[in-house]
């Protein structure tokens, strides 16, 4: 089994290959894993076993459809995380992230075709749907991007879609809700709290922090990818949620007590341009169909979190000036 994995320095991507080479997916103990990864400030090879024999790493750019018509050849299956993933960096400049998320995607999906890699999933976001009030998004919720870091993925699950309608390629959607975990660089709400709050710094809240988002930890989602990977209908969109939602304040006030902190490290800034006030999920299908259900709890997850950070300065300084 050869799996070649976008974007698998990253946060998410590489917390899935480290996992799968670990033995931690059925059926994938012995799997190959192919990373291909462009380094951007976000990707980091310390965050991947680079000496485990199964493991292949190759930096370059999804885009580079030279490249992906080279690799493909002999891989059983692909996932795609490879994104531009901040949204105040699309906020202040969107063109690497249509480059990135948009035209990479294309790339990607037509690389397969090519090379008749028939097992694709794409990984979105649930910030595609826009901003909800009340209730919760389900897979059939149209697509409502606010930011263009929303509206450039919101374009690659289109592309994703149109695929499979038009050529018939096995490809499968999943949309997740706010990851955390260890290895996210610093610039993400969490490490970015965690690590300024280890310096003795403060830290900027938007506005009155009333924004609410949905917390999934990142081993619950790649969990939910691989049995999409290994059980999702083809054409399919699935919800990956967490299960645990709290405004931006309440988890700034449980970062303050993790970090022994109180409320005088908080600095109150103007709020993002088109900031989305709530995401919510309904993640009712993949319980349904594939067996899902998150195994970690908001309040462990933090902790071991939060430990990590505290833990390994040496990994998240460096990122600082980034």
């Amino acid at each position: 089994m050869k799996v070649l994995v976008t974007g698998g320095a990253g946060f998410i991507g590489s917390h899935y290959v480290r996992t799968m080479l670990s033995g931690g997916y059925r059926g994938y103990e012995d799997a190959h894993v192919t990373v291909i990864d462009k380094l951007t400030y976000a990707g980091n090879t310390d965050n991947l076993p680079m000496g485990d024999p199964r493991l292949t790493f190759v930096r370059g750019d999804v885009c580079n459809q030279d490249l992906l018509r080279q690799l493909l050849p002999g891989h059983d299956a692909v996932v795609h995380f490879a994104a531009e993933s901040h949204v105040d960096r699309s906020v202040d400049g969107a063109v690497a992230f249509v480059h990135s998320n948009v035209l990479g995607t294309q790339s990607v999906l037509d690389a397969c075709l090519y090379t008749g890699v028939d097992n694709v999933v794409h990984v979105s976001t649930d910030e595609v749907y826009g901003s909800i009030a009340t209730g919760t998004w389900t897979e059939e919720s149209p697509l409502l991007p606010n930011s263009p870091y929303s509206a450039s993925k919101a374009g690659s699950d289109l592309l994703a879609r149109a695929y499979h309608r038009t050529h018939k390629l096995n490809v499968r959607i999943t949309r997740c809700s706010n990851n955390y975990g260890t290895h996210q660089h610093v610039e993400k709400l969490i490490p970015q709290f965690v690590t300024r709050l280890l310096q003795g710094q403060q830290v900027p809240l938007y506005g009155e922090g009333t924004n609410i988002r949905e917390w999934l930890h990142v081993d619950d989602h790649c969990r939910a990818i691989q049995l999409v990977l290994t059980a999702g209908r083809a054409g399919e969109t699935y919800n990956i949620g967490g299960a645990t939602a709290l405004t931006n304040r309440e988890m700034t006030e449980r970062l303050l007590d993790l970090t022994g902190h109180d409320w005088s490290k908080v600095q109150h800034v103007p709020d993002r341009k088109g900031h989305d006030f709530r995401y919510a999920i309904n993640d009712d299908k993949i319980r349904a169909e594939l067996g899902y259900a998150p195994q970690w709890t908001l309040d462990e997850g933090l902790k071991r979190v939060v430990g990590w950070y505290v833990d390994h300065p040496e990994w998240w300084k460096p990122l600082l000036d980034d």
